[in-house]
């Protein structure tokens, strides 16, 4: 019965862990504030006393997580509303090197040595600092890098070249399955679709993903069986 009970409240702990995830938006960590950082780590501690709780036990830290939650929620939106209180939880951006100087003290407050520095450079592909005209420590921990503008890549734009617009494309059929809204979406039909797919020789069971640009091209990706599959290593 005790080992039920777990299983019980461990499942619960999830879905209530997931729930609120949801509820608070899911970032990468990668992405996350320092405040953000101690609240995760802090909710899925007690999701985790949740699961190993008997009874009604289980209802106190169920009501912790609520209220970390709330309180989160509470914080992102006093953030979204007021400057002064962003800057007070989420930090401020510092610069870290720019027109040939390096800010030590920033480093310092950074907590970033200068051999640490020099290798999210090279990470980033600058292996020598006159080619950068900035770095910054972004709030969430990266560090954004411009190079100067005679090194950035030459752009279409530079050249005067006209280029054609890009945008997202369209999955309309994916693992055999056509996506009507999607179709609907582009303003396409599942007749259009099928034209499209006989063109090119192909069934819509045959097709594992096929997607659609804003030129009206269908891209077309079949099923591979066995007979046909490609091994890395022969």
């Amino acid at each position: 019965m005790e080992f039920l009970q777990v299983g019980i409240a461990s499942l619960a702990s999830i879905a209530a862990l997931f729930f609120l995830t949801k509820l608070m938006g899911n970032r990468q960590m990668s992405q996350l504030s320092m405040f953000d950082y101690v609240n995760g780590i802090t909710i899925g501690s007690i999701a985790a006393e949740m699961a190993t709780a008997s009874g009604w036990d289980t209802l106190r830290p169920l009501l912790a997580m609520v209220i970390y939650a709330m309180v989160a929620l509470g914080i992102s939106y006093g953030t979204t509303k007021s400057i002064r209180l962003r800057r007070w939880i989420t930090g401020k951006p510092l610069i870290l090197y720019e027109n040939g100087k390096l800010y030590r003290k920033n480093l310092k407050i950074a907590h970033l040595d200068l051999s640490e520095f020099l290798t999210q450079c090279r990470i980033n592909g600058y292996f020598d600092l006159t080619n950068l005209q900035s770095a910054v420590l972004e709030t969430n921990g990266h560090i954004s890098f411009l190079p100067l503008s005679e090194q950035r890549p030459i752009t279409p734009k530079d050249l005067g070249i006209p280029v054609p617009k890009e945008a997202l494309v369209a999955n309309v059929v994916i693992d055999g399955h056509v996506m009507e809204k999607n179709l609907q979406h582009i303003g396409k039909d599942r007749e259009w679709l099928q034209k499209q797919l006989k063109a090119q020789h192909y069934k819509v069971n045959e097709v594992v993903l096929a997607t659609c640009d804003c030129q009206d091209q269908l891209t077309v990706y079949p099923k591979i069986d066995r007979a046909n599959r490609k091994d890395l290593l022969e």
